[in-house]
């Protein structure tokens, strides 16, 4: 049995519908359309253009044409819609890079300690959580439900209300013991009753598309929604021993756990423990991505048909000389990011780089740096050994960070593929309709079907340890 599946896949700079054909020994993915996901700053506050995305995707599934058995949405993490009463939409979801929970986040602690917050959600510190920015949020006495953006979406093209779990995990209104909203955390914030939707698995039906969608009765399936957790569920990993890299607008390190780990230790090196598929726990610390990469191109005027160049000429520089810390506050607003590499190392008495190439390879060898410190981290607190390192999704295709990432690590890197997230979105649709039979089947055919390259260490660890010693004696000052 063969069946051609939709995916729509929205990341954080942009969009797409693919398409796929799924079947015994058979996986092959077409893009229909792809758009952009530009941010509108409105009166101070930086917002999803949430409306333009939802056109863009029924422009793409129009484009998907007939015989589609499935449709399947993931997004980013943590942002949100909220719906009134008659399930209109109260405002433009507001974007997780808006600096509006610095001033809630002190109430918040006040209210539930961070100690007990990890306890119970075992997450990982980010401003920008769900729980902050409803701390922050001016519409909620007029809301009746919270919907994270995929299932927003799901709404709009069913009617049908529901929270995906591995979307839902990152919250940090979630119950990482039990797989349920915590009333514990909900209640000490005052979040309305009702407010949260009933879970979904991933996996489960979502409703039927309406007519307006061009595709009427076809399912809509709940796939790993967080983009994160389907570009885990596509690792082509044959073993336990990995680790994996979901790289792209963030970098996302981590390794694949049976159960949740919430030590303090854990809590202290602020990893984070999210629901992927199959009661696994992806447990992982998020580094900030080729952001840096894409936004100084953005300020340099450069199109990202440009970036193959600018890595080329960045592998031509010597290092790594100098570092940054990808995730100093810093460097999480739009603005100057080649000013603010700058000025971090003239503040932290580096060489400042004075080309665009020397500035993407000090981002560069600092990702790679990055990626070292978080996998190592993560081995120690969860005792798993590594082996190797799959490393997935866009950032698959730059090889000079996979091969940094091969060097800093001192371990072997599996690059690929780089269409992980839709993958792991198509391959749950698959599983519903009984074409994989589960997850270790659905790494296996993605092993056998998609392009993979290999990257092996092929320098001394000295100036590695070189580098991560002055990243290090920065960072604590």
């Amino acid at each position: 049995m063969t069946a051609r599946i939709a995916a729509v896949d929205l990341g954080a700079t942009s969009g797409r519908v693919i398409t796929a054909r799924v079947g015994d020994g058979l996986l092959d993915l077409t893009e229909v359309h792809r758009f952009p996901n530009r941010p509108v700053e409105v009166s101070g506050t930086l917002h999803w253009d949430i409306l333009g995305l939802y056109r863009d995707v029924l422009d793409g599934l129009a484009q998907a044409g007939t015989g589609i058995s499935s449709v399947g949405i993931d997004s980013w993490a943590v942002d949100y819609g909220l719906l009134d009463a008659s399930g209109a939409l109260l405002g433009n979801p507001v974007h997780y890079r808006d600096d509006r929970t610095e001033a809630v986040i002190d109430d918040v602690h006040a209210k539930i300690s961070p100690e007990r917050l990890y306890a119970v959600n075992g997450l990982q510190f980010l401003p920008f959580n769900t729980l902050y920015q409803l701390a922050a949020e001016r519409l909620l006495d007029r809301a009746e439900t919270m919907l994270l953006i995929p299932d927003l979406l799901a709404y709009w093209l069913t009617g049908e209300r529901g929270a995906e779990a591995t979307n839902a995990s990152t919250t940090g209104l979630y119950d990482a013991s039990t797989g349920a909203w915590s009333a514990e955390v909900v209640g000490a914030l005052g979040i309305p009753a009702g407010l949260l939707p009933e879970l979904r698995q991933p996996g489960s039906p979502s409703g039927l598309l309406k007519a307006a969608t061009g595709l009427p009765g076809v399912p809509l399936t709940a796939v790993a929604s967080h983009d994160t957790a389907s570009a885990v569920a596509a690792v082509p990993a044959t073993d336990a021993n990995f680790a994996y890299i979901s790289c792209g607008t963030w970098s996302l390190a981590g390794v694949e756990l049976p159960a949740p780990i919430r030590t303090e230790a854990s809590r202290t090196a602020n990893f984070t423990n999210e629901a992927g598929v199959d009661g696994t726990v992806r447990y992982l610390r998020n580094v900030m991505g080729m952001w840096l990469v894409s936004e100084s191109m953005r300020v340099w005027g450069m199109p990202s048909s440009e970036l193959p160049a600018l890595l080329a000429a960045a592998a031509e520089v010597p290092g790594p000389r100098s570092v940054v810390d990808p995730n100093d506050p810093s460097f999480m607003q739009p603005g100057d990011m080649p000013s603010r590499i700058a000025a971090y190392c003239s503040r932290t008495g580096q060489a400042v780089p004075g080309t665009r190439a020397e500035t993407v390879r000090c981002i560069m060898d600092s990702l790679a740096l990055a990626h070292r410190a978080v996998l190592r981290e993560a081995a120690a607190l969860s005792g798993r050994r590594i082996d190797a390192v799959h490393l997935v999704g866009g950032g698959s295709r730059n090889a000079l960070l996979c091969q940094l990432t091969a060097d800093a690590t001192g371990l072997p890197v599996i690059a690929g593929p780089a269409e992980a997230t839709a993958l792991g979105n198509i391959g749950m649709q698959a599983r519903a309709l009984g074409l994989i039979p589960d997850l270790p089947s659905l790494r296996a055919l993605i092993a056998e079907t998609q392009p993979l390259a290999r990257y092996f260490p092929s320098t001394p660890e000295t100036p590695w340890l070189d580098a991560a010693s002055r990243l290090e004696s920065f960072t604590t000052v």
